[in-house]
This record gives C-alpha cells, sequence and structure tokens, in this order.
C-alpha cells in the first residue's frame, strides 16, 4: 500500500542546497535502501522522515497515508484501517497528510510511531541496566511484569540476553548498539530509520546487527529505510535502493543494478611501492596485560607480544575484537599500564620509556603522537575552523591557521573550495563521514611524527576510504609520519599498510606483508575481515 510520498522536496542549509527536488514514493513494509558518498544528502533525508524540525523541507510535501483511530487518536500503517484499536474504538482512513503542516497533536503522534537508529549515537542510560533501558521504551500501556517478558524477548532478539544485567556504560560500543536497537523495537514502530547503523561495528557484530534488522523490522513488515556504506547491506536488506549524489537521486531500481553502476565510480586506490624505512621507533618487548576476573578468573588480554616498528612505516594491527589489538595500541601511547614487558619509541635520538609517568618521560613525547579514536568525537560549539585550532591548542596567527586548516582538510580529501566553505560550519552540520575526516585531519595538522588510527573506516563510504587511503600515503611521503592502523578491515590493510601484525586471543601470532598476513588468517576470520577482492 502506498506510505509515504516525498513531492519535490528541497533543503538548504546556509545558503546551500543539500536536498534537490526529491521525489520518491515508499510502500508500506517495504525496505528502503540509501545509497551515496558523504555529503550527499543521506543522513538529512533520514533526518527530515524522522521529524526533526531543523530538518523541515524548506520546499515541498512529505504525504502520509495513516490508519487513526477517532477516539483516542492513535496512529497506524495504512493496512490498519478497520482493525481495532486498543480503546475499542476502529481506526479510519487518513489520507495524504501533510506531515510537517498537519496540526500538531498529529504530527506528534506520527513522529512517536517512527524510531530511528543514528550512526554514532548509542541514546542510553549508562547508570541503568540492559533491561531497563530496554523496559523504559514501552511507554505505559503494559504492567510491569509483560514489559518484562517482552524485553526479554527482544534482547534475545538482538543476541544480548547474556548482558541483561550489565550497566549500559559498561558495554562494548557493538553491545551498545544492539541495545539500541532493542529499545528501537520496544516502541513497536510503524516505520524504522537506520542510518548507518553498523558503521562504528566490526563485520562480525554488523553481521549480528543485519540479521536482526531483517528479523525484528524487514521479517515484521516494519516500514524501514537504511543507509550503509557496506553495498553488501543493500543488497542483502533492500527491497529499492536509492543513489544520492549532490542533493539528488542519480539512480533508483534493484539494489543489484543500483549497487554495481554506484561501484563502478569508486575508485581502486594506488598503492606505491614498499619504500626503504628507517630505524626502528616503536619497540615492543613480552608486553602483557592480564586482568582479574570474579567470573572467568586471569584474563590474559595481551599476553607477551614483540613487535618493532620502523620510522615511516605504515603498520597493521589485525584481529578480530577482543584479540588484543587495541590494548595493545592503548599501552603503547601510555593510556593503559602493562602488566609487564618495555615500550619503547623514539625521540630524536633519545628512546622515551613508555612505561614511566611524568613529564621528564613519556610525558615527552605525548605531543608529537597523534590518535584517531574510532569513538572520535569533535567540539559541537566549535566551528571546524577552531576544531583545528584552537580546540586542540594549536595557537597560529588567524590567517595563517586559516591555511593551514584548508590543506589540513585538503589533505583528507575536500576540495579546496569546500575546505575554505566548511571552516565557518559546526559539525553538526556536516554529515557523519564528513565529520570523520576533520576528524583525521585535527590529528594531521598536529603534524605529529607517529600516528595511530583506531579502527579509521568505520563510517566511511567506499569513495572516501579511497580517499582516506590516498591521504595517508600521501602524509608519510610528504610528512615523513609513521602510521599505526589498528583495524578488523583486511581489505583497507592490503590497500594502505607495508606490514602487518595479527593477534589472536591476545597473542601476536605472526608479522609479515599484508597479503602474507592473509594467508594466515582462519576461514572464520576471513569470512569476518576481508570482502572478495
Amino acid at each position: 500500500m502506498d506510505f509515504i510520498t516525498l513531492k519535490n522536496i528541497t533543503k538548504n542549509f546556509d545558503g546551500v542546497d543539500v536536498l534537490k527536488d526529491i521525489n520518491l514514493k515508499i510502500n508500506e513494509g517495504e525496505t528502503l535502501g540509501i545509497l551515496g558518498r558523504s555529503g550527499s544528502g543521506k543522513s538529512v533525508l533520514i533526518n527530515m522522515l524522522r521529524g526533526t524540525l531543523d530538518y523541515k523541507p524548506d520546499g515541498g510535501q512529505i504525504l502520509m497515508n495513516i490508519a487513526i483511530c477517532p477516539k483516542c487518536g492513535a496512529v497506524e500503517s495504512p493496512s490498519h484501517v478497520g482493525d481495532k484499536c486498543i480503546c475499542g474504538a476502529t481506526f479510519e482512513a487518513k489520507n495524504d497528510v501533510d506531515f510537517f503542516n498537519c496540526e500538531r497533536k498529529l504530527f506528534a503522534s506520527i513522529k512517536r510511531r517512527i524510531s530511528i537508529m543514528l550512526q554514532r549515537n548509542f541514546a542510553l542510560y549508562d547508570e541503568e541496566s540492559v533491561i531497563e533501558n530496554v523496559m523504559r521504551a514501552m511507554g505505559d500501556e503494559k504492567e510491569y511484569e509483560e514489559k518484562i517478558y517482552a524485553a526479554l524477548e527482544l534482547l534475545e532478539m538482538v543476541q544480548m540476553n547474556h548482558r541483561i544485567t550489565h550497566i549500559a556504560r559498561d558495554l562494548s560500543g557493538g553491545e551498545k548498539q544492539r541495545v539500541v536497537l532493542a529499545r528501537q523495537l520496544a516502541k513497536n514502530p510503524m516505520m524504522f530509520l537506520a542510518d548507518e547503523p553498523t558503521g562504528t561495528l566490526d563485520p562480525q557484530t554488523a553481521v549480528k546487527l543485519h540479521n536482526t534488522l531483517k528479523e525484528g523490522v524487514k521479517d515484521e513488515g516494519i516500514t524501514m529505510l537504511i543507509t550503509s556504506h557496506w553495498p553488501e547491506v543493500m543488497i542483502e536488506l533492500a527491497d529499492t535502493v536509492i543513489w544520492l549524489e549532490d542533493g539528488q537521486i542519480k539512480e533508483e531500481g534493484e539494489p543489484e543494478k543500483v549497487v554495481e553502476e554506484f561501484m563502478a565510480t569508486v575508485p581502486v586506490p594506488k598503492k606505491p611501492e614498499i619504500p626503504e624505512f628507517g630505524e626502528p621507533e616503536v619497540v615492543l618487548e613480552n608486553v602483557k596485560k592480564h586482568y582479574y576476573s570474579i567470573e572467568r578468573g586471569v584474563v590474559k588480554a595481551v599476553d607477551g607480544i614483540d613487535l618493532t616498528i620502523n620510522k615511516e612505516e605504515i603498520f597493521g594491527i589485525v584481529g578480530l575484537s577482543g584479540s588484543g589489538k587495541t590494548t595493545t595500541t592503548r599501552m603503547l601511547m601510555g593510556l593503559t599500564e602493562p602488566s609487564s614487558g618495555n615500550i619503547e619509541i623514539k625521540l630524536g635520538d633519545e628512546w622515551i620509556d613508555m612505561t614511566k609517568v611524568g613529564p621528564l618521560n613519556r610525558g615527552r613525547i605525548m605531543p608529537y603522537i597523534g590518535l584517531l579514536h574510532q569513538e572520535y568525537s569533535l567540539y559541537p560549539h566549535r566551528t571546524i575552523l577552531g576544531n583545528l585550532t584552537d580546540a586542540i591548542s594549536l595557537n597560529l596567527p588567524a590567517e595563517f591557521g586559516k591555511i593551514k586548516a584548508v590543506d589540513a582538510l585538503e589533505t583528507v580529501g575536500f576540495t579546496h573550495d569546500t575546505a575554505t566553505m566548511i571552516l565557518d560550519k559546526y559539525p553538526d552540520q556536516l554529515s557523519v563521514g564528513e565529520k570523520h575526516r576533520v576528524a583525521l585531519a585535527q590529528v594531521l595538522i598536529k603534524e605529529p611524527t607517529l600516528i595511530v588510527l583506531d579502527e579509521p573506516t568505520g563510517t566511511m563510504d567506499p569513495i572516501t576510504r579511497v580517499t582516506v587511503t590516498d591521504s595517508i600515503l600521501k602524509a608519510r611521503s610528504e610528512l615523513e609520519q609513521t602510521f599505526i592502523i589498528v583495524s578488523h578491515d583486511m581489505d583497507f590493510v592490503l590497500d594502505v599498510c607495508d606490514r602487518a601484525a595479527l593477534m589472536r586471543g591476545g597473542k601476536l601470532l605472526d608479522v609479515g606483508t599484508p597479503e602474507e598476513i592473509v594467508d594466515k588468517l582462519t576461514v572464520d576470520e576471513k569470512e569476518d575481515m576481508l570482502k572478495e577482492r
């Protein structure tokens, strides 16, 4: 059944058209995939359909066919016309409701029936348990005991029933994302919006979330719109795909066809020959990190690794979630204390002991190390220029600061005109992919000698991934920087890294070229870390 019609939708931010004359029909129960590179308008369209007032169209209409209860005002999707409402009345048809221009009460009722999963926004009550978080989303219609059973069922669906009593703040990113999904499903939506729901997840956890979206949303007949930079998600989940480019629908049709045409525009990164490296710059010797858990006893997060990384090398540390790669890099940077072992980084002609605190020890080298964490954040109340200068204590004359900021933005793939234009914008005015590139520019602008990138491709579309690959290679050649890339994305490591180390169960199993490491992967690791090339 016809559910939602977009007619000539336009949206303008700061004099720039981000959506231009969008015409689209969405049927009830359909899954619509939205494909496009960062900044194409995907997130703007999702937030507009959510009813976020800041995203109200500047032109055109969003028209909805709904079922409404004449007694209590409850709203349902159009197929419920003639069904009984919980209040006892019968749902009636109400067609061509102008979403943003209907009466306030009806707008609020429709908006309550729309659930959304935003990228990098976990939206949980940090101090409450997992099951309490899900029960909170259910409203007051159900009795307490009924809520418990419903929450348990949802948590089983998202494979989080083993964490029901855990406090939300103690969960991993992937676990939080699955609890968010359970909360959104608990609202019993008539439309589900998912904006890059797996952007920060490893492939293994992402597959679990995709399966849950299929079982809990698509197979339940709930209308769904999903954006993703993973083309295979479009093919697996979507009934129809639109390709947005510069705010316009460039292509619409069968998922396989649209995805194939989109991927044909993605350039293949050119990997240069491996250069001659300098002398060793980072050395780890027999490094261990052991924890004690009441439930599990001694947990060997990192269990005696030896590693040497050379100056100007792009070095990958790869492995599945829980393999120990993030703990290793945290110890390397002095953010986590090792249980034992030696960690040294060269500064000039001196070796700095990273296990010793204080300004005369690891404090000396910290200004020369850059870190892009997978849960990066920009300062929301500072402009992009402020984020690239004042916010990171980069005190430069105003005009020179602008020149350096534009240069850093160009390094991560923005054109000169776009880089100049976004300097006065705030982070919330950029797409998530654009913010990701600004965060990388924020690291590069400080000109560190050693850069650690933790899952750098998390929210990037295929075209931006190539841009970032080129940016890393360019930074290495022009600025003589050393990179350590922590990733589960073996394809990215193959494209950009000179050597890589494979971690499994807290141990470093092998070091070699990325191609050699691929040969060492288990069947399961290949399925989770490597796409067909």
